[in-house]
């Protein structure tokens, strides 16, 4: 989940809001890779997740990165809620789970320096105190009842918000977690071509990086039940934005799609105004209710973005949301295979060609396919499998013609990054394929084994 933004003054004219996502536009040689991943934390001997505060803490683990790894605190309400350092930021998800939002990089080459860095950071602390981390889509045993809240004022309010929009959002909130990756565009033309491959495209995503197929200790009938969770979540601000396709979309119109998202917050002194379900066009007017008078500055229009989540979106770079988190390999896979789609020219209008023909319900029924089956949906005459193929050879051949070289030199390109995403497809097998192997196999039906094998 996101922080609090800083986007800048009062809003004075309405072509701000469009001019504030379009000032995200750079050069080609500028565009950077920021990955942001989450993890579940555990006790280890009773696999109880994390209380907040105690010996053995989301707490105890932020201090002990803060005091040993040189990490600046972020606090909210006296509470520690953070920490930051070098561009990048360790933020709490609602239910717990600890999210690394990565510093803009050049190359898949540090992405992967910054997580091993991150995640062996992150083990000197929990080892000391017998706590684990664990990359799943979806909390595997716990019930609702034990995943606590966590003490930020965002947290809060979207907490009560959810029971009444949707039957997942508090599901989401506690029990799942993600890898994502944010790029650059270069223009509008640019961000409307990336914008509809991210979103045509991020089915195959949620197919390739499918792991949650338990929860409450249980199989759930999904492949990624993480995606499942955010089809029935807020129908105002998720999904697969079909408008993204129709012709003239750019800046303005998701402007347009941003001001009817309802509201959840105002931040204002270090604290979060419930605005919820109340309009940012009245904002605009002065009308809004929770700040009668008040007109918002772009601090709090970038603030309301945040609060957008289909399964792409824009700020003033763009981000990739349809995939579980999951082991180590696919936390560097998920911004190779998107930097290989979106950052060479190439590649980039193969994929729109691959995907331009579709229409809306195609799209949708991929998405809940991918779900359900991974690798083995289909929709149609699409078969996953193949589709997947094509689209991650062509992410291949966009990180070649990339050519970043790593490893001082002796590594032409960041296409081996790839290498997890083609066993998938050699195998036919995702990550949910795997557990659910073991599940009926050596794990004799024991999901609880998954913390001893799969943590990181």
């Amino acid at each position: 989940m996101s922080i609090p933004q800083s986007g800048g003054g009062p809003i004075e004219r309405h072509e701000q809001l469009a001019e504030y996502l379009e000032s995200g536009c750079k050069p080609k040689e500028d565009w950077r890779i920021g990955t942001e991943h989450e993890k579940f934390g555990y006790c280890k001997d009773t696999l109880k997740p994390l209380p907040f505060e105690g010996e053995r803490s989301i707490v105890a683990v932020l201090e002990g990165l803060r005091d040993r790894h040189d990490w600046a605190e972020v606090r909210e309400g006296g509470k520690l809620i953070g920490l930051e350092k070098d561009g990048a930021n360790v933020s709490l998800e609602p239910g717990g789970a600890l999210e690394l939002s990565g510093a803009p990089l050049e190359t898949i080459h540090e992405t992967c320096d910054e997580v091993n860095v991150h995640l062996r950071e992150v083990k000197d602390i929990a080892d000391e105190i017998g706590v684990g981390f664990i990359g799943l889509g979806a909390a595997p045993i716990w019930q609702h009842e034990e995943m606590p809240l966590m003490p930020k004022g965002r947290y809060k309010l979207m907490d009560s918000y959810m029971q009444k929009v949707g039957t997942m959002g508090r599901t989401m909130m506690r029990r799942t977690c993600t890898v994502q990756v944010n790029l650059d565009f270069g223009s509008e033309a640019d961000m409307v071509q990336k914008l509809r491959v991210a979103i045509a495209l991020q089915p195959v995503a949620t197919a390739l990086f499918a792991n949650s197929p338990f929860l409450e200790n249980k199989i759930n009938g999904h492949k990624s039940w993480r995606s499942r969770v955010w089809r029935d979540l807020d129908d105002a601000r998720t999904g697969m934005v079909p408008f993204v396709f129709d012709e003239g979309f750019g800046f303005e119109a998701w402007v347009q799609y941003a001001l009817d998202v309802p509201m959840y917050f105002v931040y204002r002194d270090g604290k979060y105004i419930d605005a919820l379900g109340q309009s940012f066009r009245d904002f605009l007017e002065g009308k809004l209710p929770a700040l009668p008078g008040e007109t918002p500055t772009l601090s709090d229009w970038a603030d309301h973005l945040t609060t957008a989540f289909p399964e792409a979106r824009i700020k003033k770079f763009m981000e990739m949301r349809g995939a579980d988190g999951g082991p180590w390999r696919r936390l560097c896979a998920l911004p190779a295979f998107w930097v290989g789609l979106t950052y060479d020219q190439g590649a980039l209008d193969a994929a729109w060609d691959l995907v331009k023909d579709w229409d809306t319900e195609t799209r949708e029924n991929l998405r809940i396919a991918a779900s359900e089956n991974a690798l083995q949906a289909q929709v149609g005459d699409i078969k996953m499998h193949d589709l997947a193929r094509e689209v991650l050879n062509i992410s291949e051949a966009g990180l070649k013609a990339r050519a970043r070289p790593g490893a001082g030199g002796l590594v032409p390109d960041e296409t081996h990054f790839l290498n997890a995403l083609h066993e998938s497809i050699e195998s036919g097998k995702v990550p949910a394929d795997e557990l659910l192997d073991h599940y009926h196999g050596d794990w004799n039906h024991d999901i609880t084994k998954i913390f001893a094998e799969y943590s990181y």
